[in-house]
Formats: C-alpha cells, sequence, structure tokens
C-alpha cells in the first residue's frame, strides 16, 4: 500500500474494549466509578501524608510522589474512553493520540522508576538502619525523583518522535481505548524496524532496570531479614515492605500478563482488556493497600475526623 503523508490524516478512531453497543452503558459506569476511586483515595493519601508532619519521611515521600503519578497515569486514558463513550465517538485527532501516547508512556514509567526508588529505601531502612537518616536525606531523596522524572520524561519524547516521523495508511484503527506505542506503529505504511528495536530496547533497559533494581533490594531485605534472631523482628521488619511488595506484583505480573498473552494471541482486544489491569485497576488498588496495612496512614486520615468531631 502506498504511504501517505501523515498530516493528510487529523483523526485516528479509539476502538475501546467492545464495540458493542449494550455494553456501553456498563463500561462507563465501571471505568466512570474505578476512576473517581483512583482519584479521591489517591487524593486521600497525599493530602494525609502532607497534613500529617509525622509522616514526612522518605517512605511517605516518595508513596505521595506515586500516589500523584497514578492519579495522572489514570487521567491520560480513562477520561478519553469516558467522553468517546458518552458522545458515542470513537473519534482521536492526531495531535491529541500523540499526546496521550506521550504522558501515557511518561507515567508508566514513572510508576517503574517510583516503585525502584521506594524498593531502596526499604533497603536502607532495613539493612542500613543506624544510618538510614543520613543516607536517605532530603536531597538525595530530591534527587531521585527529579532523575526519574528526567528520565522517563526523556524516555517519553523518545518514543513520540520515533512516532512522528511515520506515515500511516488510511486504515486509521486503533484496537485500543487509548493511543498505545505498539498499536501505532503497526498501522503505520512505513518501514518500522527502527520503532520496534527502539521498543524492545527500552523494554528491557527502561523497564528492566528498575525491576533488576528491585529484585536486588528485596534479595538483600530478605538476606538481612534472615539473620534477625527473634520472630517478632522478623515480623516488624518484613511488615514494613508488604504494602511496597503488593503495589510491586500487581504492576509487574499484569503488565507481564499483559505481553505474553498479546505475544501467544497476538489479539489486540485481549491486549487492550489486560491492559486495564495496570492503568486503571493497580491504580485504584495502591491506596486500598496502603492505607489498610499502615497504622501511620491510618491515624493521619482518622485525624481529621476526630478534629471535626471535637469542633
Amino acid at each position: 500500500m502506498e504511504p501517505r503523508n501523515n498530516t493528510k490524516f487529523s483523526k485516528f478512531l479509539l476502538l475501546g474494549l467492545s464495540e458493542e453497543l449494550e455494553l456501553q452503558p456498563l463500561i462507563f459506569g465501571l471505568f466512570l466509578s474505578m476512576y473517581l476511586i483512583t482519584v479521591f483515595g489517591n487524593l486521600l493519601i497525599i493530602l494525609a501524608i502532607s497534613s500529617d508532619t509525622h509522616l514526612h519521611t522518605p517512605m511517605y515521600f516518595f508513596l505521595a510522589n506515586l500516589s500523584f503519578v497514578d492519579i495522572s497515569f489514570t487521567s491520560t486514558t480513562v477520561p478519553k474512553m469516558l467522553w468517546n463513550i458518552q458522545t458515542q465517538s470513537q473519534v482521536i485527532t492526531y495531535e491529541g493520540c500523540i499526546t496521550q501516547m506521550y504522558f501515557y508512556i511518561l507515567f508508566a514509567e514513572l510508576d517503574d522508576f517510583l516503585l525502584a526508588v521506594m524498593a531502596y529505601d526499604r533497603y536502607v531502612a532495613i539493612c542500613h538502619p543506624l544510618h538510614y537518616t543520613v543516607i536517605m536525606n532530603p536531597w538525595l531523596c530530591g534527587c531521585l525523583v527529579l532523575v526519574s522524572w528526567v528520565i522517563s520524561a526523556t524516555y517519553a519524547l523518545l518514543h513520540s518522535l520515533m512516532v512522528l516521523r511515520l506515515s500511516f495508511c488510511s486504515d486509521l484503527e486503533i484496537y485500543h481505548f487509548f493511543c498505545e506505542t505498539k498499536q501505532l506503529v503497526q498501522l503505520a505504511c512505513y518501514d518500522t524496524f527502527l520503532n520496534n528495536t527502539v521498543l524492545c530496547f527500552g523494554a528491557v533497559i527502561i523497564g528492566g532496570g528498575p525491576l533488576t533494581g528491585i529484585l536486588y533490594s528485596y534479595s538483600k531485605i530478605v538476606s538481612s531479614i534472615c539473620g534477625i534472631s527473634s520472630a517478632r523482628g522478623k515480623y516488624k521488619a518484613f511488615s514494613t515492605c508488604v504494602s511496597h511488595l503488593s503495589i510491586v506484583s500487581l504492576f509487574y505480573f499484569s503488565g507481564l500478563g499483559v505481553y505474553l498473552s498479546s505475544a501467544a494471541t497476538h489479539s489486540s482486544h485481549s491486549s487492550a482488556t489486560g491492559s486495564v489491569m495496570y492503568t486503571v485497576v493497580t491504580p485504584m488498588l495502591n491506596p486500598f493497600i496502603y492505607s489498610l496495612r499502615n497504622k501511620d496512614i491510618k491515624r493521619a486520615l482518622k485525624s481529621p475526623c476526630e478534629m471535626t468531631r471535637i469542633k
């Protein structure tokens, strides 16, 4: 097929999770509920941490950043999906699609890096408790978050520029509920070898790097916990990692599941359905995981309620 200049086409069609009209109200209600829970739940975590001076520590500083990123991550994809269902339109402009792809990659990678930074924080807290406040000083914490932003923004920009160089054919239907990079590359009427190479290397280096850091940190943590003599000491040390481990497992296993299922079935629909897990469900569950298992967060959330009763 003859490649055409991409500027001639001003829009793509997001086909969503299902094209069956009778399912649209159900999908709309479900995703609206999950989106509102995600936004309000993560906002509560941010407000609790910012309002309670006892939570002004590195661990909660990173958690507040993660909550902000989760709100942004979900807001990149879900509102547009809800708007399309409500207006019964599948259209997204070319510029809107590239913009959505950029911010999707940015916040997905930020999630990745922040989870690795939080694993390093737990490693220092458990393996080097006496030097924790010296090592995890405010300057280092700020630098770790800043470097995460810079790398993620650069990586997202690289992919956006790589897609901008492509020419697209007349078939501009995206079998997804957002502009996913791989889907866009598949629509191109152009040699996509370079794009696919960057996608593969990016997945290995940018995706695998933080995961390697997390696995290394937890190998050291497990080794350190095994060296603790008392059962109570082991439980106390491990309990500080449970929430983070739960989120890491949800994020990586759901992402890996989507990748393996789409590779095995070559189905865009199964990939779109599976991606709901790490783009919507995981950010929604994060506040529950941290608030239900964390006494400090529970106390911070109860404090405003108690003050209101007193007044």
